[in-house]
């Protein structure tokens, strides 16, 4: 069930540009507080919020999953969606080099997603899927009746 949730997001993640995604497998590691990390980072705190809101539209459409918990959404520099299994990481871009989080997990496996989502990269007759896009993540906490 967790690698689906993985894809899951990291296609969100891919769909809206983030960037440097990856996903950490914390189950070999016996003092881990979840299963799967997934990390990205994005320029701006537009850009962490539509990813972090399009993670969120993503997982309750294709999982049926609601996130459990969320914190950053006040200044949106790094925002954690904590889904049980697999806990979500939206850095801005300096908080990211400056935290280092996968460095802290070194001892995790590794997988990088440098492509285009799976299913924003299919193409039907000579067209390329697009997703649609979403709204700000403050409207999602909403929407999935999520304490901020």
């Amino acid at each position: 069930m967790e690698k689906n949730f993985v894809q899951v997001i990291a296609d969100a993640m891919l769909e809206k540009k983030a960037k440097n995604v990856i996903s950490l497998d914390l189950r070999p590691i016996e003092s881990s507080i979840t299963d799967y990390f997934m990390v990205c980072n994005a320029d701006s705190t537009t850009q962490v919020a539509a990813i972090a809101d399009n993670v969120l539209v993503r997982m309750q459409e294709k999982c049926d999953q609601k996130v459990l918990r969320m914190q950053g959404l006040e200044n949106d520099f790094w925002v954690i969606l904590d889904f049980g299994d697999v806990v979500v990481h939206v850095f801005q871009t300096e908080y990211r080099e400056f935290y280092h989080l996968e460095d802290l997990w070194a001892d995790a496996p590794k997988q990088v997603y440098e492509d285009e989502p799976i299913e924003a990269s299919m193409v039907v007759g000579d067209k390329k899927v697009k997703p649609k896009a979403s709204s700000k993540v403050r409207a999602s906490a909403k929407k999935f009746n999520v304490e901020k």
